[in-house]
């Protein structure tokens, strides 16, 4: 069964494996060390992994390396940047359309403030004379 990356980043479990050959290739099961599941469980992520591309498995000796293939997640990147451009696109529309509503709300509010400022300042005026 061919796998793609977005079956590896659909699994908690798998992600966290990934963040951990990410930053430093780990045997099997230094892997495994870091889960409550069994080393069984473990390896059949990694498999999955594997057949997405995103872990490689070496041999040294008797012991199997996983590294990460860290590539193949610009195929999730690319599918993301294009909702989030749509996304932004929406939300800009929605800025714009909430500045429209509030901008006779905010004239108004201005307009009273100025309205205070003018009654304030004769109240002094008047306190001065007397």
């Amino acid at each position: 069964m061919r796998r793609d990356v977005f079956q590896a980043i659909a699994d908690p479990t798998r992600r966290a494996i990934i963040n951990l050959v990410a930053h430093k290739t780990l045997n099997l099961n230094s892997v495994a060390d870091h889960f409550q599941q069994s080393r069984p469980a473990i390896s059949k992520h990694i498999k999955i992994l594997t057949e997405c591309g995103l872990v490689t498995i070496k041999q040294q000796g008797r012991e199997r390396y996983c590294e990460a293939k860290l590539e193949k997640l610009n195929e999730v990147e690319h599918w993301v940047e294009q909702y989030k451009q749509f996304w932004e696109t929406k939300l800009d529309a929605l800025e714009s359309y909430l500045n429209e509503l509030q901008a006779p709300q905010l004239r108004k509010i201005s307009k009273s403030k100025k309205s205070i400022r003018i009654v304030s300042s004769k109240i002094k005026k008047h306190g001065k004379q007397k």
